[in-house]
């Protein structure tokens, strides 16, 4: 059966009732994750004739994403007998497989899918793709997303090696140069190109195996990453400081690129620019006026569907839970109630969805992106470093994120100093659950937290938001047989 575009909820609810296995797919025009999802998708409706597959785009039918449950794209629901039985959520081909062929019936539960059940009547691209990812299937994967590999094999470092070292000056990025997928990496391009030189990028969001793999072969959890003739530079914050204070230039010319290979393109354009690179939007001077004057009318703006109080689209309601989360005042604009300001905001931020978050005037993202953020912490920090949020603030949201937290140099899988990964091993001994701080990658923490506990080293392990001490203490709190009943009472 093919797949079947539904503009109502009405039209799913009808589809539903009846009892029969459906398939619905959540998508939407601006996401790459989505298109090629849904190839995969529309080869399996022909695999399946006696199946529904639907398709919504979630973005303009709020109605059946808010019912649903849908915060991000793309999202598969599963349904049978009138209930939902099963959802998958990201770009997972052999997910997507599986679940369909378990649900239909033609698999056992537990027995993973081979790349061929999406039939003879897939393109090779659709193949190739599932079958890389089959090559990381395993029973042990969970429901929805697949965790995060152990370590790294041979065949992903090597791959990891050779894109680093692709181009002399190499960005990993979310989306393109032409069509950034976040501000942080928006920001990166901008100071590239400010910088003058070629650089090649790789978009992360193709590739999950990429995704993943670079942050522990870096051991640098966020994106973008600048890489120079293989060495890693950092992300958003240092290209930023080192750009503003002359030190991305220099680096550059250490490394031999600064000048080799700088862009042909070092002419100005009328209006004083360099060639190629426009800050004009091609709209008109009230209309700019008038956008930055919204975005500028709080610290903290969001531009969504509908109101806090009565969020339109899925997207929008999460990035308002996250914010009332992370507990900062912000302000809204209803892009629903103003075309103007909807179709042009996409035009002056060169982003093309909504929700869009910014912060003190900066585009930050969508709800993707401010999800990621918020689960890596980052979103915080941000905050902090804009004066939203202040540092003692911080400091008392982290201490009291967990019962157990242990600020620490490095992981608990990788400690980078011999104190933090005794702590660490006393712990783990002791059967404690805990959670961790790597404050070698956040300097405001670092320095912070040695005044806000009066202790002047790491590692620091704190019980309910109290500070318990350092290693020598965890140690001997150990040897006493104390540790355990410490960190319970």
């Amino acid at each position: 059966m093919a797949v079947k575009d539904v503009t109502s909820k009405q039209e799913v609810d009808d589809v539903v009732k009846q009892g029969s296995v459906v398939m619905i797919h959540f998508w939407a025009s601006w996401c790459e994750a989505s298109k090629h999802m849904d190839q995969v998708f529309a080869h399996l409706s022909a695999d399946f004739p006696h199946a529904h597959f639907l398709r919504v785009e979630a973005e303009e039918q709020p109605e059946i994403s808010e019912a649903y449950s849908v915060s991000a794209v793309p999202y598969f629901v599963f349904l049978k007998d009138g209930k939902t039985v099963d959802t998958l959520e990201g770009a997972y081909p052999s997910d997507l497989a599986n679940k369909v062929s378990k649900i239909v019936g033609s698999i056992h539960a537990g027995e993973p899918a081979a790349p061929a059940s999406l039939g003879m009547a897939a393109g090779p691209s659709v193949l190739e793709a599932v079958q890389d990812f089959a090559k990381i299937d395993n029973s042990s994967r969970a429901k929805t997303n697949p965790p995060v590999p152990a370590g790294i094999n041979d065949s992903l470092k090597t791959r990891l090696e050779k894109l680093i070292r692709s181009h002399p000056i190499m960005l990993f990025m979310k989306g393109t140069p032409e069509q950034p997928q976040c501000g942080f990496s928006k920001k990166a391009v901008e100071i590239l190109k400010t910088e003058n030189v070629k650089f090649g990028t790789f978009d992360i969001l193709g590739d999950n195996e990429v995704r993943e793999g670079l942050k522990k072969f870096s051991n640098w959890p966020t994106y973008p990453q600048l890489y120079c003739n293989g060495e890693l530079l950092g992300g958003s914050d240092i290209i930023i400081a080192m750009h503003e204070g002359g030190e991305l230039k220099q680096a550059f010319n250490d490394h031999g690129v600064g000048n080799d290979d700088v862009s042909k393109s070092t002419g100005t354009e009328p209006d004083g620019q360099q060639a190629g690179v426009t800050n004009s939007t091609g709209l008109s001077l009230a209309l700019t006026s008038r956008l930055e004057s919204i975005i500028n009318s709080a610290p903290v703006m969001l531009f969504m569907k509908g109101s806090p109080d009565e969020p339109r689209c899925g997207f929008s309601r999460k990035v308002v839970e996250i914010l009332k989360q992370e507990k900062v005042d912000f302000k809204t604009f209803d892009i629903l109630s103003d075309d103007e300001v909807r179709q042009g905001l996409k035009v002056y931020s060169n982003w093309s969805s909504y929700p869009q978050l910014y912060i003190k005037s900066e585009l930050i993202g969508g709800s993707d992106i401010v999800l990621e953020m918020q689960k890596s912490g980052e979103l915080e920090k941000v905050l902090a470093e804009k004066g939203i949020v202040s540092l003692e603030d911080r400091l008392k949201k982290l201490v009291n994120s967990t019962p157990v937290m242990l600020f620490m140099k490095g992981t608990p899988d990788a400690p980078k100093c011999g104190f933090s990964s005794k702590v660490v091993n006393a712990l783990k001994e002791e059967g404690i659950k805990f959670g961790s701080f790597d404050i070698l990658s956040d300097e405001d923490v670092r320095q912070g937290l040695k005044k806000f506990s009066n202790w002047p080293t790491f590692p620091q392990l704190y019980y309910k938001g109290e500070l318990i001490g350092g290693c020598d203490i965890i140690l001997e709190l150990k040897s006493q047989g104390e540790l355990a009943s410490t960190l319970s009472e």
